[in-house]
């Protein structure tokens, strides 16, 4: 293969690389940006940071079934020792200062549950926590609705524009004919003109508010939008009433924990039973007769019953009960208010399903009132305000129908994000 046509190869492969690019980016619907504004938002890292702490807390707790070694020392100096009868062959006096070095090594036989019932609360604590971030991400989607269906309706409204101001140059077209035939007057046509830069401006305006929604857009889902992105259309959709928002999980996780907790309350208060070894050296060892400095060790089984744990334990059950009932008053206040907004956009879903209803007997009455306007105009029975006027207002009802549609469409999917659809 020469290097010209390495070169060609090359130069085509890039250009398909970029119209592949390009064409990914063509097109966008709402469900796609609900995900990618999902995976792009900077909160979504707390993922991993929840999971690998979650993982290094259990492994820790894990480590409580291996033996536990502890290394200690003293040194003393006391005011008195035993004294022992004089006389005594081979009894020294003991001293008074006196040292010690020794390890202690433990291990949990039963520990009464306490490290399984640790690992409960962690795990039951970590769900709670992942569940919470979830809850925090599914706002996202209001932000988004907010800006697609703003997107959407800008998208909409210029087209009208386009309309219009066709219309406009319409007239314009039969003005100017009357006024080269002397049967009408400049100032008419200054009027359609001056409509016309007004429409105009009506554009850049619509323009510069949509590039506005599109750069907020972009930022959530990490994605360049332009004008040449197509926004798909959702479509009309009818959202169950039944309510799976994730903070009902997260409000069902946190009663785990207390469960949790109730265990490991019972846990701590059970009998604990470990085998212990303990060897050192020091003056004087266990033969506290001996002044020289001697190893020593000891070893057995420890049997522990903390009654104390008793005195607490009722308050303490008592506080988690507490609690408990305060987390079912939130989930109770959340399921009203949740309903509450769920009756509103129930009745603006029927008011925009009505307004629709007549909008297109509005529009067709508008457009044959500004179909004999302009056959007026063309025949000088009215002047160009006139015609403007009937202009403006099949304009007016196209564009109602436009905002009916887009607000009914989002009423829609708002209604879908308050249930959890």
């Amino acid at each position: 293969m020469n290097y010209h046509l390495k070169k060609i190869l090359f130069v085509f492969f890039l250009i398909t690389s970029t119209l592949m690019a390009n064409a990914q980016l063509a097109s966008i619907t709402l469900d796609s940006c609900y995900v990618l504004a999902k995976r792009n938002y900077p909160l979504v890292k707390q993922y991993e940071l929840i999971t690998k702490s979650n993982e290094y807390t259990l492994e820790n707790l894990s480590k409580g079934y291996l033996p536990q070694i502890n290394i200690s020392g003293q040194a003393t100096y006391q005011s008195d020792v035993t004294q022992l009868p004089k006389g005594i062959p081979g009894v020294k006096v003991l001293s008074k200062d006196q040292y010690k070095i020794y390890a202690e090594a433990n291990q949990v036989i039963y520990d009464g549950g306490v490290i399984k019932g640790q690992k409960k609360l962690q795990e039951a604590n970590s769900m709670v926590d992942l569940q919470q971030l979830e809850v925090e991400l599914y706002k996202l989607k209001d932000h988004v609705n907010q800006l697609y269906f703003g997107i959407l309706l800008i998208g909409e409204q210029l087209k009208q524009n386009a309309l219009t101001e066709n219309d406009i140059q319409l007239g314009l077209y039969k003005i100017n004919a009357q006024i080269a035939n002397g049967t009408a007057l400049r100032s008419n046509a200054d009027v359609l003109r001056a409509e016309l830069l007004k429409a105009e401006q009506q554009k850049i305006e619509l323009n510069a508010n949509r590039n506005a929604f599109m750069n907020m857009l972009g930022l959530f889902i990490n994605k360049t939008l332009n004008e040449n992105t197509a926004f798909a259309k959702p479509p009309n959709i009818i959202p169950s009433l039944e309510i799976r928002r994730p903070e009902l999980l997260m409000y069902e996780y946190q009663n785990k924990v207390f469960g949790a907790q109730n265990n490991l309350l019972t846990a701590k208060n059970n009998p604990k039973l470990s085998f212990f070894i303990q060897g050192g050296y020091g003056r004087p060892a266990f033969n506290i007769l001996s002044n020289n400095f001697d190893p020593f060790y000891i070893g057995g089984l420890r049997l522990a019953f903390p009654i104390s744990g008793f005195y607490t334990i009722r308050n303490e059950r008592e506080l988690i009960r507490i609690r408990r009932e305060s987390i079912d008053v939130q989930k109770n206040t959340f399921l009203f208010n949740t309903q509450f907004a769920l009756k509103q956009q129930s009745a603006d879903i029927t008011k925009f399903q009505h307004f629709l209803e007549t909008d297109d007997e509005i529009i067709t009455l508008r457009t044959n009132v500004k179909k004999a306007a302009l056959s007026q105009l063309e025949n000088g029975i009215i002047n160009s305000s006139d015609y403007l006027r009937e202009v403006n207002a099949e304009d007016g009802a196209r564009q109602n129908k436009i905002l009916h549609e887009i607000q009914l469409l989002m009423a829609q999917y708002n209604e879908r994000n308050t249930t959890g659809e």
